[in-house]
């Protein structure tokens, strides 16, 4: 009997084919001290890296039923616009990636909007997600944007947006553009009507967003850690051939320089949102 052959390789064998039955996202790997967390504990700590404390990214449904109260919560349909105003295409058509993105993430562009109570107070909360063309803002995200501000003005209830977004879609060129005045207008509305506008930036935030209604709340919240600003930091450096400082275009850097007015954990952001709320809406 060949001690090899007849025991250790069944024994092998059969340990490599119960490892290639276990699921592969059992664990991920923080993007910052690339510490190994097993999933359920990462859901459970609201995808916050228990090792660093380092914010990953949530999807809609979990940023949505992190916000409300009981998870329970009304999603607003939201006007349609044009696919591909400008038939657009470069390495693929621009339908093709739009198809390719809403079958991926479930959602038919890059924000969503829900209504519910936030700690008692009833809000419309719309939410950016990166998964789709890395939140990048279309006519879409403009006109969504600036329907949800006229849904708060006529219900007189406050309005709060959760950014994560590269900047404008360039797959609609002008149009796209247009979408930054487009939201300006939209806050000034709800501004003349004093109902509450609160931002809480996530990473990334960047581009056409950050330039325009995503640095304009009443009251602006950042998680921590989160790359806010319009060019990112790599491009600056190079245009002004000059060392930026320690921890540039981060959340705690910008409050630190005041466009940031909190830096909020994430298991603290509902209770931090729900006093802001009150004190806004009071």
């Amino acid at each position: 009997m060949n001690w090899l052959t007849e025991f250790v390789r069944p024994k092998i064998q059969a340990l490599m084919e119960k490892s290639s039955e276990t699921p592969e996202d059992l664990w991920t790997k923080c993007q910052k001290c690339e510490q190994m967390i097993f999933h359920l504990e990462l859901h459970e700590n609201l995808h916050v890296c228990p090792n660093c404390g380092h914010h990953m990214r949530m999807s809609t449904t979990e940023r949505f039923n992190l916000l409300f109260d009981g998870q329970q919560y009304q999603m607003i349909p939201l006007p349609l616009t044009k696919d591909d105003p400008i038939q657009f295409k470069d390495s693929r058509r621009y339908v093709d990636r739009l198809k390719e993105h809403r079958l991926k993430t479930k959602q038919h562009d890059a924000i969503s909007v829900a209504m519910g109570d936030v700690e008692g107070k009833q809000a419309l909360v719309a939410v950016m997600n990166f998964e789709f063309m890395g939140g990048s803002m279309g006519t879409f995200v403009g006109r969504a944007f600036y329907a949800t501000a006229e849904l708060a003005v006529s219900k007189r209830i406050p309005f709060v947006v959760v950014t994560a977004s590269g900047g404008a879609r360039m797959q609609e060129g002008m149009l796209s553009l247009m979408q930054m005045p487009a939201t300006i207008i939209a806050v000034e509305m709800l501004r003349d009507a004093r109902i509450p506008y609160v931002v809480l930036l996530t990473n990334p935030t960047m581009g056409g967003v950050s330039a325009s209604f995503a640095m304009l709340g009443d009251v602006i919240l950042a998680e921590p850690g989160a790359l806010i600003g319009f060019a990112g930091p790599r491009v600056i450096e190079e245009t002004i051939n000059q060392k930026l400082p320690e921890g540039f275009q981060r959340a705690e850097f910008l409050q630190d320089h005041g466009m940031v007015d909190i830096v909020v954990e994430r298991k603290a952001l509902k209770g931090t949102l729900g006093r802001i709320l009150g004190a806004l809406a009071g």
